[in-house]
């Protein structure tokens, strides 16, 4: 029997909102894999299938789960939420498959979801219309160092900049430093969108300035889109021009 791992982006949690290719990819394996909350969200095409549920910090075990099912003839989907591939499940899946000899190695595809990102922009109008930066806050696997450095070259550079895992109860400060950071390269009146739970039940989207950005009401579930010096915010909405002719103006 040939098994085969697909590692499937199933997008913010909204079902209309995952791709055609991942319901395929779903339908198809006869193990499904991932973190509890995450299979929730897909848990009416899950019936008749086996279900390995993981909790949040065991991403290796996951990922070294499911090749070692996929190796041994099953056809299993690891699923990820939003994109697999950006801060997700595909990175630790790619890596346990590539330590397999060759000859061993099932079939592998990487199903691609609608990123937090871009669901978040969407609520938002067009906070992404020109260059951007994504950077994640969390300093669990990544030195804040680094993650330092990363913020002053986005904000000295004038992208608009993407903040993941902004704030948790664990590690409250970040966010705040952040800010700190952009402010020393962006006016305090630029706009911010912050989006919580998007397309999701208790979705809330708000848009604020960075300098009256209250950080105690972002958390972990929310991401935290910071202009740029061209972004704009008119009628609930953030623009940033790509620069066509007329665009921005009122």
């Amino acid at each position: 029997m040939s098994g085969s791992l697909s590692i499937v982006g199933i997008g913010p949690g909204d079902e209309a909102l995952l791709a055609p290719l991942a319901r395929r990819a779903l339908a198809e394996a006869t193990t499904v894999v991932g973190y509890r909350a995450y299979l929730d969200m897909v848990s009416p095409l899950l019936a008749g299938k086996s279900v390995l549920a993981y909790d949040l910090g065991q991403e290796v075990e996951r990922a070294e789960r499911a090749v070692a099912l996929a190796r041994a003839g099953e056809r299993v989907a690891l699923v990820s939420s939003g994109d697999a591939g950006i801060y997700g499940m595909a990175s630790p899946a790619l890596a346990a498959w590539l330590a397999l000899p060759r000859a061993e190695r099932p079939r592998l595809q990487v199903v691609p979801g609608v990123p937090a990102l871009v669901a978040c922009a969407a609520l938002l109008g067009a906070p992404l219309g020109h260059d951007f930066a994504v950077v994640s806050l969390s300093d669990l696997l990544t030195p804040w160092e680094v993650i330092q450095r990363r913020l002053e070259a986005a904000a000295a550079a004038d992208f608009v900049v993407v903040l993941y895992n902004p704030r948790s109860r664990g590690r409250p400060w970040q966010l705040g430093q952040a800010r700190r950071i952009l402010l020393r390269h962006r006016h305090p009146a630029t706009p911010v969108g912050v989006v919580r739970r998007a397309f999701r039940p208790g979705q809330a989207v708000t848009i604020v300035t960075l300098g009256d950005l209250d950080e105690t009401t972002v958390d972990m579930e929310s991401t935290v889109i910071v202009g740029s010096s061209r972004t704009l915010a008119r009628d609930g909405l953030l623009l940033t021009p790509r620069g066509y002719r007329g665009e921005g103006q009122a």
